[in-house]
C-alpha cells in the first residue's frame, strides 16, 4: 500500500484540455475603496489588469488583480502571491488569505459548505504592503496569446520567467521598480518563488527581490515520495502524522501540551526511529517491537500494524489506518477532516474527505470580482490549467517532480548574493502532501544562512488559513516579513 506521497502534488489542480486554454480575457477594472486591516484604516484601490508579456517569440494575456493602498510609492513593499498546481490559479490564497474579503471557514469540520460566508477580511495585510495576485497563463483570466503554443509555459523555468516578465511589467507601469519586493509562493508555487528569484537576482541588471515566504514547501519533494528504501521520508513524516494523532484523540501524549509533546515526537525520529530504520532486518526483534510500541504512542497505529510494515507507516496508512474502526478516511490536504471511504474510488487512500472546501474558494473569488473589481460575469475565470500530467510538465531535469532538481540550490544563491535577502518557510501541521518534517530537513541541508531563515507552524493542512487563528499568525508573520529584519 506504500505510494507516493498523497499522489505527488495535485496541488489543487483540476486538469482541463489544453484547448480550453485560449479565450478573451476580462475587461480591466479599478474600484476604489476603505477598510481595515490589521487594525489601521486604508484606503485602497483594487484593480484588474492585462499584461502583454513576451518569452522569446512566445506571448501571453497576463491578467493581474492588484490591491494597492491610495498614494502608495517606492518604498512600500509588494507582495506578489501565487498557488500551486502545476497550475493553479491564485483564488486560494486570494479568497482565503490576502484579499480584503475571505471565506470564512467555520471551526466545525462539519458545517454546511454551501453555507460558508464571505466576509470582510481585517486580516490582510495592506495596512503595509501592497498585494498583486499572479494567474499564469492558462488559469484565472490569463491566456496564451494566439499563435503562441499552450505548452510554451509548461517548465519550472518558463513559468517563472512569466512572473518574473509580470513582475518587471506592474513594477514600471505603476513606478515602483525600486519597491521593496517579495514573492509568496504556496505549494508548486514555491518551486515558481526559487526559479523567480534567481531570475530576478541574476538578470543583468538585476531586479529587486527581497525575500520569500515558502507555504507548503515543495523544494525538497523528492522527501514526500515514501519509497520503501528511502527511510528519510518515513522519519521527516513522523511528526505530522503525531500532530494528526493528536487532533483526533489517538495520540498517548503522556499529559504534555501539544508543541512540547510535539518537540519530544521530533527529537525521537532523529534519534531512535531514523537509526532503527537505518538497521532495517538487523534491528534485534526485541528493540523493533519496542520502537512499534512508541510508534503506536504517537501515531495512533495498532503496533501489529506498524510491525507489519517494517516501521514504515506511509502518510496515505496512516489516513487508512487511524480511524479504520469508524469506517472512516482521513484528508490528504487537511487531515483533520475524516470520511467514509468513496467506493467509486480505487482504494481508500485515494479518497480525499479536506476536498469539501473546494467550491467555497470559487464562491469567494466570484465575490471578490463582484464586490472588489465590478466584475459580474466570472465564467471566464479558470480555477487551473490542464497540462496532460505531471510527465508533461519540465521540471528541470527529468519527467518528475521527485527527482532531486536544485530547487534549494536556486535560494542559497540568492541568499548568497544578496545579503538583504530573507526566507520564510511556513506549514500547516495537518497537511499529508507537504510536511513540516520535510521542511525542516530542507532547512537543515540547504546552506542557507540561518539567520536569514524562519520556519513556521499553524494547525491545518494545507491551507492553514482556512482556521482564523492561523490565519492570523500566518498574517502576521507575512507583516514581519515584509516590514523588515
Amino acid at each position: 500500500m506504500k505510494t507516493l506521497a498523497s499522489t505527488c502534488l495535485l496541488l489543487l489542480a483540476a486538469w482541463l484540455p489544453a484547448a480550453a486554454l485560449k479565450a478573451a480575457p476580462v475587461a480591466d477594472a479599478r474600484l476604489e475603496h476603505t477598510g481595515t486591516f490589521g487594525g489601521t484604516p486604508v484606503r485602497y484601490v483594487s484593480q484588474i489588469e492585462t499584461i502583454r508579456v513576451r518569452d522569446g517569440e512566445a506571448a501571453a494575456d497576463l491578467v493581474v488583480m492588484s490591491h494597492v493602498a491610495a498614494g502608495a510609492d517606492a518604498a512600500r513593499p509588494v507582495l506578489f502571491a501565487f498557488n500551486g498546481g502545476p497550475i493553479s490559479a491564485s483564488l486560494y490564497l486570494h479568497a482565503g488569505a490576502l484579499g480584503p474579503r475571505r471565506v470564512a471557514f467555520p471551526d466545525a469540520l462539519d458545517a454546511d459548505p454551501a453555507a460558508f460566508e464571505v466576509a470582510p477580511n481585517p486580516h490582510a495585510i495592506l495596512d503595509v504592503a501592497d498585494i498583486v495576485l499572479f494567474d499564469p497563463a492558462g488559469t484565472g483570466f490569463s491566456r496564451v496569446a494566439e499563435g503562441t503554443g499552450a505548452g510554451h509555459f509548461h517548465s519550472v523555468d518558463a513559468d517563472a520567467r512569466q512572473l518574473v516578465l509580470t513582475i518587471e511589467a506592474w513594477a514600471q507601469r505603476h513606478g515602483r521598480e525600486a519597491s521593496p519586493k517579495y514573492l509568496l509562493g504556496e505549494s508548486y508555487g514555491t518551486l515558481r518563488a526559487a526559479a523567480a528569484a534567481h531570475q530576478m537576482q541574476f538578470r543583468d541588471p538585476p531586479m529587486r527581490i527581497d525575500g520569500v515566504f515558502l507555504l507548503g514547501q515543495a523544494l525538497n519533494i523528492i522527501e514526500y515520495a515514501q519509497r520503501d528504501a528511502n527511510i528519510v521520508s518515513y522519519v521527516v513524516s513522523l511528526p505530522t502524522v503525531a500532530a494528526i494523532a493528536w487532533h483526533h484523540g489517538r495520540a498517548e501524549t503522556g499529559g504534555l501540551a501539544f508543541e512540547p509533546w510535539l518537540d519530544e515526537v521530533r527529537e525521537w525520529a532523529r534519534t531512535e526511529y531514523l537509526p532503527a530504520l537505518f538497521q532495517g532486518q538487523f534491528l534485534p526483534e526485541e528493540e523493533k517491537r519496542r520502537i512499534a510500541r512508541r510508534l503506536q504512542a504517537y501515531t495512533g497505529v495498532d503496533a501489529a500494524v506498524l510491525l507489519r510494515e517494517d516501521l514504515k507507516l506511509t502518510k496515505d496508512e496512516h489516513r487508512v489506518e487511524l480511524l479504520r474502526d469508524e469506517g472512516r478516511v482521513l484528508g490528504v490536504y487537511d487531515a483533520r477532516y475524516a470520511g467514509p471511504p468513496d467506493p467509486a474510488r480505487p482504494s481508500p487512500a485515494a479518497t480525499d474527505p479536506s476536498g469539501v472546501t473546494g467550491p467555497a474558494f470559487r464562491r469567494g473569488l466570484e465575490d471578490l470580482l463582484r464586490t472588489q473589481f465590478g466584475v459580474e460575469d466570472a465564467s471566464a475565470y479558470r480555477n487551473s490549467a490542464g497540462i496532460g500530467g505531471l510527465d508533461a510538465w519540465d521540471w528541470g531535469g527529468g519527467a518528475s517532480p521527485f527527482g532531486d532538481w536544485p530547487y534549494m540550490e536556486r535560494i542559497r544563491e540568492v541568499m548568497a548574493a544578496n545579503p538583504g535577502f530573507r526566507v520564510v518557510m511556513g506549514h500547516g501541521h495537518h497537511d499529508t502532501a507537504t510536511t513540516t518534517g520535510a521542511s525542516d530537513y530542507a532547512v537543515a541541508h540547504s546552506g542557507w544562512p540561518l539567520d536569514r531563515v524562519r520556519s513556521v507552524y499553524y494547525l491545518g493542512g494545507h491551507m492553514p488559513y482556512t482556521i482564523e487563528a492561523s490565519l492570523a499568525q500566518f498574517a502576521d508573520d507575512l507583516r514581519a516579513l515584509v516590514s523588515g529584519p
